[in-house]
């Protein structure tokens, strides 16, 4: 095995440590959840790019979150963990705000009417609804620890690299499965079944951010 100076840099390692970390993200990343309904919703509604781009947006607050629990960065972690239940009360109200505006709109006719600024709209939201999720963060930490590859020290930092990379990656390619697969049957919708997809998929989402309001009061009582 092939080791550089202090960096700690093993190929087989890091190669070991970069699949175990795309498997992971791909597997964390396929339940479908709040994200998948949105990531279905919008490929059906405005076009594979928006459901693609919605994804990359939780792939890389997935890439974030492995990074704190592949890195070891406690500090972040333990704010986190501390703070769950108010980042799934500030969750919910998005996702509520979110199945309103889901429900109340209406099909683009064509890709070339999601212009960049919705692209941009469709990857921030999705990632500011990955990271107040705590299921995913502790998901992250719990796995990461169960299977001792969690990192503390600098020498490692190749390693880490390699793993996080590996999240990142197997998380986007779950994102651009589902969105290529759904995009596939796009055309087969007419205007008016989408619009009743925009409403299915605006309830389902309001209804995770009742969940998640009936976890905050349950924290709080």
């Amino acid at each position: 095995m092939a080791r550089f100076g202090n960096l700690g840099y093993d190929n087989d390692m890091d190669l070991n440590l970069f699949l175990k970390g795309l498997l992971l993200g791909f597997s964390i990343a396929a339940p479908v959840g709040p994200i998948g309904v949105l990531c279905i919703r919008r490929t059906l509604s405005e076009g594979r790019s928006s459901g693609l781009v919605s994804g990359l947006g939780a792939a890389t607050a997935d890439g974030f979150y492995g990074l704190v629990a592949g890195f070891g960065l406690t500090v972040i972690s333990d704010l986190l963990i501390e703070h769950q239940v108010w980042l799934a009360l500030i969750g919910g109200i998005y996702l509520c705000a979110l199945g309103v505006k889901t429900f109340r709109s209406k099909p683009a006719k064509m890709n070339a009417e999601v212009e960049n600024k919705g692209l941009w709209g469709s990857y921030l939201s999705t990632f500011f609804l990955t990271l107040t999720n705590p299921v995913t963060i502790l998901s992250f930490v719990a796995i990461f620890a169960g299977l001792g590859l969690v990192t503390s020290d600098g020498s490692s930092f190749a390693s880490a690299t390699s793993l996080v990379t590996g999240v990142f990656l197997g998380s986007g390619a779950w994102w651009l499965t589902l969105s290529g697969l759904v995009s596939l049957y796009r055309e087969k919708f007419s205007p008016r079944t989408l619009v009743w997809v925009n409403r299915l998929a605006g309830v389902i989402l309001a209804g995770y951010g009742v969940l998640a309001f009936l976890s905050f009061f349950r924290a709080q009582s």
